[in-house]
C-alpha cells in the first residue's frame, strides 16, 4: 500500500445535523449541534504551509497525545474535550474561539532565536536577556503571544496590543496568561518524569458559556518542542545541537532543500523514507511522553473506520 493510501489527508465528512465544516492545515472540524467533532488528519504542516504528503499514524498520536494531556490537567483549567471514540478523533463542547495563541518558551529555540540572532532583544513586547546562546533556558519563561489570523500566518503580538485591540478584557488576559504557566508547568514536569525537556509550546483557548476553556490540542509534537533531558548540559556546554522531538526538524529539511515558506520558493516533495522517518519519531514522541506503547490503528480503510466508530458513539 501506498503511503497516501493508508493516511488521512484530504478526506472530507458529512456528518448528520452537521452545520458546519472547518478545514484547517491539520485538523478538521466539524460542527454538530452544541458539539465539535476534530478530526486529526495526517496532513503536516511548516512556515504556515500544508505538506504535499501526509505522514502515516502523525493524526492519531497528535489526537492521543492531546487526549492524555487534557485529562491531565483538566484540574488546572476546564477543556473542551468530552470523548474520542476513535483513534483520530475527539468530540467535545462547542466554544467561541480567542483569536490569539497563547505562545510560551522556556528556552532560547526556534522562532525566538531567530529573532534573537538577527539582534532583535525584544520579543512580543518581551525584553530577552543579553548574552543568550541557542536552547539556553530563559531565567523564567515568557510568554510570547501571536494573533490568530483566518488565512495566513500568525503574528506576533504583544499583550498591550491585544487589550489596546479589545481582543480580551484585562481580566480575561490575567486568566490566560494564568493558567498559561500553569499548564507549562505542569507539562514541564510530566515531561521531565518522562526524560525529556519541554522547551516551547502554545495553548488556544475559548468561551463556554462565558468561561474561559481550554480548546485545541496542548503539549503535542505539532503545538510543542521538546529535548532530550539526558545529555542536554553537557551539549549545551559544548556549543551542540540539541537532540529535539519536534517538527523542528523538518522545518530543517526543508530548509536545507531551500524553502523558507516565502514568495518565490517551491516546496519539494519529501521521498518515501524521509516520511517514514517523520512517522517513526511522532510515534517514538508518544511513547516516551506517555510512557505507553503506542497501538497502531487498522488503516486500511480509515474513512469507513472513522465513520463507524461516530455512528456507534
Amino acid at each position: 500500500m501506498s503511503i497516501e493510501s493508508q493516511s488521512l489527508h484530504n478526506i472530507e465528512f458529512h456528518f448528520p445535523g452537521q452545520e458546519a465544516a472547518y478545514h484547517g492545515k491539520v485538523r478538521d472540524v466539524y460542527t454538530v449541534g452544541d458539539k465539535l467533532i476534530m478530526v486529526a488528519s495526517d496532513r503536516i504542516s511548516a512556515f504556515d504551509h500544508i505538506l504535499p504528503r501526509p505522514i502515516p499514524y502523525k493524526g492519531q498520536v497528535l489526537n492521543q497525545v492531546a487526549t492524555h494531556f487534557l485529562r491531565a490537567t483538566s484540574d488546572i483549567v476546564p477543556n473542551w474535550l468530552e470523548s474520542t471514540p476513535d483513534p483520530n478523533v475527539a468530540v467535545g463542547k462547542k466554544c467561541d474561539p480567542i483569536k490569539i495563541e497563547m505562545v510560551i518558551r522556556g528556552y532560547l529555540a526556534g522562532h525566538a532565536w531567530r529573532e534573537y540572532k538577527s539582534g532583535k532583544r525584544m520579543l512580543c513586547g518581551v525584553p530577552m536577556p543579553e548574552g543568550m546562546k541557542q536552547n539556553d533556558a530563559f531565567p523564567v519563561p515568557i510568554i510570547t503571544p501571536a494573533s490568530k489570523a483566518d488565512e495566513g500566518h500568525d503574528e506576533d503580538i504583544s499583550a498591550a496590543d491585544i487589550l489596546a485591540q479589545g481582543i480580551v478584557t484585562e481580566n480575561q488576559w490575567r486568566t490566560l496568561e494564568r493558567y498559561t504557566r500553569a499548564l507549562f508547568q505542569r507539562g514541564k514536569e510530566m515531561a521531565r518524569r518522562r526524560g525529556l525537556i519541554l522547551v516551547d509550546t502554545k495553548y488556544e483557548f475559548g468561551l463556554f458559556n462565558g468561561e474561559i476553556v481550554l480548546i485545541d490540542e496542548i503539549h503535542t509534537p505539532d503545538s510543542s518542542r521538546y529535548f532530550y533531558l539526558d545529555g542536554y548540559d553537557e551539549r549545551q556546554a559544548n556549543g551542540e545541537p540539541q537532540k529535539q522531538l519536534s517538527k523542528e526538524f523538518v522545518r530543517e529539511w526543508l530548509m536545507e532543500n531551500g524553502f523558507q515558506g516565502k514568495e518565490g520558493q517551491v516546496m519539494p516533495e519529501m521521498p518515501d523514507e524521509f516520511v517514514w522517518e517523520v512517522s517513526n519519531r511522532y510515534i517514538e514522541l508518544y511513547e516516551l511522553i506517555t510512557g505507553s506503547q503506542f497501538q497502531k490503528a487498522d488503516t486500511s480503510d480509515i474513512k469507513t473506520r472513522i465513520r463507524r466508530n461516530l455512528e456507534s458513539f
